[in-house]
């Protein structure tokens, strides 16, 4: 079967691939997505159930995952690698997390890093990442830092009474708006982008200076510091053991983005500052880009 028109199918509407699918939505592709248990609706998304993706397999123009490897594995490639190797998707995309780089003792690292995995979570990451590699098609692996947004935020958390203010002396990392996720793969589909791409601000700082800034933004004091020996007696495994950051910041390196993507729109403001300016335009398909052809190519 051939690409006709442009479809976008995502596995897993999560936090991420909810900002994927509007970019693609307001572009005007055709976007399917998959749900494990009862999904909220997303206005020009159709829903499939995980089990049921195989029709949307073999008619989607591009394939993303945003599903995280558990013990067994990549739970995509567990149940339709078969057929992901022989659909007709021009592109594939798989959100990882900047996590594989490890601890780099607060240095820098970007996509010519090597992996230096400190725990069996991120081993798991490297393993999806090949595995999809494996299937032979054109891949962007996106490597995405501690993902903030409406509702995940600092702000958020102080606001709520759950922010925290762990001291770690020497531990960096960065961070990624969700919705400039959804911007960065729009712009790596739009440009059918492949390789490895790492996602993050280019602010990275220690866990104090983010709730610093979010009291000072809500005008109140930060909660009172403690030291992670202390804090981490509370905290779940994973978030121990990416030092008491969000999920896929991990450990305390500093992440160098290589510029390699076009993206037609302004920044909007350092990572901490969970504020966000006026909405862009969709980086899929803007005036003074070239339009997608009807089979998801550029002119």
């Amino acid at each position: 079967m051939t690409v006709s028109s442009p479809h976008l199918l995502i596995f897993g509407l999560g936090y991420a691939g909810r900002a994927i699918a509007k970019e693609a939505v307001a572009a005007g592709w055709q976007v399917s997505a998959t749900y494990r248990s009862e999904a909220r609706p997303e206005p020009g998304v159709t829903l499939l159930p995980f089990a049921q993706a195989q029709p949307a397999i073999a008619q989607a123009s591009h394939i993303l995952t945003s599903a995280a490897p558990d013990e067994q594995g990549d739970p995509v490639l567990a149940r339709y690698g078969t057929a992901l190797g022989a659909a007709p998707a021009i592109w594939l995309g798989y959100l990882s997390t900047t996590g594989i780089y490890g601890d780099a003792q607060g240095g820098w690292v970007d996509e010519t890093t090597p992996p230096n995995p400190g725990s069996a979570r991120a081993r798991r990451r490297i393993a999806a990442e090949q595995g999809w590699a494996d299937l032979g098609k054109p891949l962007a692996i996106f490597r995405l830092a501690g993902i903030y947004g409406p509702g995940r935020s600092m702000l958020d958390d102080l606001r709520a009474g759950q922010g925290r203010h762990v001291i770690k002396p020497g531990h960096m990392f960065g961070r990624i708006h969700r919705e400039d996720i959804g911007l960065g793969v729009a712009a790596a589909i739009r440009q059918g982008a492949t390789g490895i791409f790492n996602f993050a601000d280019d602010e990275p700082a220690a866990p104090t200076d983010v709730v610093q800034e979010a009291a000072r933004l809500l005008g109140i004091a930060p909660p009172p510091p403690v030291p992670f020996e202390e804090a981490v007696k509370t905290m779940s495994p994973w978030r121990a053991a990416s030092g008491g950051e969000p999920q896929g910041a991990g450990r305390s390196h500093q992440i160098r983005p290589q510029p390699r993507l076009a993206l037609p729109y302004l920044p909007r403001g350092p990572s901490r500052h969970p504020g966000r300016g006026a909405r862009p335009r969709s980086a899929l398909a803007t005036p003074d880009l070239p339009a997608w052809k009807a089979d998801g190519r550029r002119p």
